[in-house]
Order: structure tokens, then C-alpha cells, then sequence
């Protein structure tokens, strides 16, 4: 009766382990799911919530026109050609789209091949890719214009144009804006410490800046008449989400706040 119940497990604990497939996580073109809707922040869209690849935690953040980077782009094609992108459209390697790490959805960006001088303008659809040499990951359409397809990278420059509407995928001239205060969303630090006296301010300050190799501290002063505290604050947040977070994970006494 005993070997037959231990045969009986065996054989559960068998088919479960087989039915779970592992998600192959290590190759260049893995694609990230949509950050987790649940997350208790109604005003973010979710794609503008953090999520991990890798044991790698990413905060998409806001952006302005003109901001420029540099880095290295690929491209992704036939693998991912009429599956779901990251913000559910569907994706087709014959459109003038993009992947990024966290530039927001629907951002229009120049990017510019710099061995050749060759620019196609795309639109962000997608998140990736998730090498930490690579910038962008390019459709085969936008690739194939940097002529960049046989030597599957180049290095690239890549300029913040503007932002299409909610919904709009195709890429017109109201998409180049010169000014998109609808865009930024305000910025926010962390108060991890008041004082009522200077030294102590600049102590902490000093302590407590380049956190986590990201974030700085400042000192305000503030001063209502009564009485005059010196506040420091950590900054450099993407949005309020990203400080939400690290305040739970390192200052738990901290407040958030507007900078």
C-alpha cells in the first residue's frame, strides 16, 4: 500500500514539473509583459508602471522634446512579427516602430545610424531590448532604412521629436511638437530628513547622496519666521510610483514629495 501511494506522488509531482515550461529569459529578443495593471496607482497608465527582467528593475519615465541619447540599436523581425507588443498593439516589422526600456508609449524619436548619417523617425510600441548594450531594438523596416540589417547592430543617436495621441499609430506632423506640458508629469523626491541645524543637514546629505549610484540629495532651507528647518531630500525619480517604491524598500519614515 506504502510503494503504491509513494508511486502515486511520484508520478503527480512528475507531471507537474513537466507542465510548467521554463521561459527563456536569457535570449536578447525576450519581450517584457506589460507591467502588472494591478499596481495601485489608477492615474499611471500601466505601461508606465516599473517592471523586472532579468532580476533588472525598470522605471519608464517621462521624457521631453529634444532630449537626445546615445547607445546601440538592434532589431527585432520574423520571430515577433503579428504577436502583441507591450502595449497590446500588434507588432509588424513592416511598421515604423520601436522597442524601449522606458521611454513612454507612443514617444516619436529620430534615430540616427552613426556610421552612415542615415535617420528614420519611429514610434515607441514596445518594451526591450533587454541587453545592457543595446538602446533600441528597431523594427526590420526602420533597419533595413539604417541599413543596418546584415551587421544587425550600429551605433545610433536617438532625439525625443514629440508624442502621438492615444490611439494614434501612424506618425504625422502633429506628432513633432515643440512644446508637450501635457507630458511632463510633475517631479518627486523623497524628504528623508529634517534638522534645525545646518550641520546635521549636511551630514546626512553627504551620507545618503548617489544612492543606489542614481539619486543626489539637496538641502532646502526653509524658513516661515517661527523657525527654520534644513530639509533633505533625495531626488532624481522618474514619477511618483518609482519613489513609492524605493521609499518602502529603504526609508520607510521618508515623505514623498513634490520638488
Amino acid at each position: 500500500m506504502l510503494t503504491r501511494l509513494f508511486i502515486t506522488v511520484f508520478v503527480i509531482i512528475l507531471l507537474t514539473g513537466c507542465s510548467r515550461r521554463p521561459i527563456d529569459r536569457t535570449r536578447s529578443s525576450y519581450r517584457a509583459p506589460v507591467a502588472n495593471a494591478s499596481t495601485p496607482n489608477k492615474l499611471r497608465h500601466p505601461t508606465m508602471r516599473p517592471y523586472t527582467v532579468l532580476g533588472k528593475r525598470y522605471y519608464p519615465t517621462v521624457v521631453t522634446v529634444g532630449e537626445t541619447f546615445t547607445g546601440r540599436a538592434s532589431w527585432y523581425g520574423p520571430d515577433f512579427h503579428g504577436k502583441k507588443t507591450s502595449n497590446g498593439e500588434t507588432y509588424s516589422m513592416w511598421q515604423m516602430t520601436a522597442a524601449h526600456k522606458t521611454l513612454p508609449m507612443n514617444t516619436v524619436v529620430r534615430v540616427t545610424n552613426k556610421n552612415n548619417g542615415r535617420s528614420v523617425v519611429v514610434r515607441i510600441n514596445d518594451r526591450g531590448p533587454f541587453v545592457n548594450t543595446r538602446i533600441i531594438d528597431l523594427s526590420k523596416k526602420a533597419a533595413n532604412a539604417l541599413d543596418m540589417i546584415k551587421t544587425g547592430t550600429a551605433p545610433v543617436r536617438l532625439e525625443i521629436l514629440g508624442f502621438n495621441r492615444k490611439g494614434q499609430t501612424t506618425i504625422t506632423s502633429t506628432s513633432i511638437q515643440k512644446n508637450v506640458k501635457e507630458k511632463v508629469i510633475g517631479k518627486y523626491a523623497l524628504q528623508i530628513g529634517s534638522f534645525s541645524k545646518i550641520d546635521g543637514a549636511i551630514a546626512y546629505q553627504e551620507r545618503y547622496n548617489n544612492a543606489s549610484g542614481r539619486y543626489k540629495t539637496v538641502i532646502k532651507d526653509i524658513d516661515d519666521g517661527k523657525s527654520r528647518l534644513f530639509k533633505v531630500l533625495l531626488t532624481g525619480f522618474g514619477g511618483e510610483e518609482e519613489a513609492r517604491e524605493y521609499k518602502a524598500e529603504h526609508f520607510s519614515g521618508a515623505f514623498i514629495v513634490r520638488e
